[in-house]
């Protein structure tokens, strides 16, 4: 039987002595109903997990001792998805499974089509959600690598901010080409494969004209993601797979 994850920051870990407290320490004990004595394991979001032993609880606090510690490699792939926020819950369930696909970053775009309109504290207190999504995304699939969810930013400012070694952005124009095709082309090129990679999704009716010339102009390349125009959520899965596939 697969044990309780549970997840305390980077900078409260101490495998000797670990503890929960706060909404941690209210999942183990009052949603998974964990006792004293029970096993359980914890993770820091930076590659580190401990497998625990319950010594103590009281309330709002669940005391630790640790058995084992591993430490899981960084991926060898950095990739960062930047999504155009959707409407409804569709960001909560694109952030699970991006999380589930080993994504290191992620980015909420407000584009131009972009349905959903935040600001000020809004931002901030969606964020922090979003973050929280990805941290539960990662003690359901037992990734010990917690995807960093930022500020929400334009297309424009995103695209002039990021330099990786390789950077795509979804459209269904006739230039775009499966990643496939544009990783040959550089290969050929001589460029050595990439260690971190951007992809940017659109929202629902794409990025416009004008926020894909400035991608372009920035040194994003059109990706194509098939013959097929697919939703916001399904594109932002199919993208990860695919870049997962050929750069993992």
């Amino acid at each position: 039987m697969a044990k309780h994850r549970f997840y305390l920051p980077a900078d409260r870990w101490d495998p000797e002595p670990l503890a929960l407290d706060g909404e941690e320490a209210h999942h183990c004990l009052d949603v998974m109903r964990c006792r004293a004595g029970d096993r359980v394991v914890v993770f820091n979001g930076l590659g580190a997990e401990a497998e625990a032993e319950i010594t103590a609880v009281s309330r709002g606090s669940v005391s630790l001792s640790t058995r084992l510690v591993v430490t899981t490699p960084r991926p060898p792939v950095t990739i960062t998805l930047a999504q155009a926020v959707p409407k409804g819950k569709n960001m909560d369930l694109i952030i699970q499974k991006a999380t589930e696909l080993g994504v290191s970053r992620l980015v909420p775009l407000l584009s131009e089509r972009t349905v959903v309109q935040l600001d000020g504290e809004d931002l901030e207190k969606k964020r922090q959600k979003w973050q929280r999504v990805a941290i539960e995304a990662c003690k359901q699939c037992g990734q010990n690598w917690v995807p960093e969810v930022t500020a929400p930013a334009s297309v424009e400012a995103l695209a002039r901010q990021v330099k990786d070694a390789i950077r795509l952005i979804a459209a269904i124009g006739s230039e775009s080409r499966p990643l496939k095709t544009l990783l040959a082309e550089r290969a050929q090129s001589g460029e050595v494969p990439p260690s971190a990679a951007t992809v940017m999704i659109g929202p629902e009716g794409d990025f416009t004209p004008a926020e894909i010339s400035i991608a372009l102009t920035q040194g994003f390349l059109p990706l194509s993601l098939g013959p097929l125009i697919l939703r916001s959520e399904t594109a932002a899965i199919y993208a990860l797979s695919i870049i997962g596939h050929e750069l993992g």
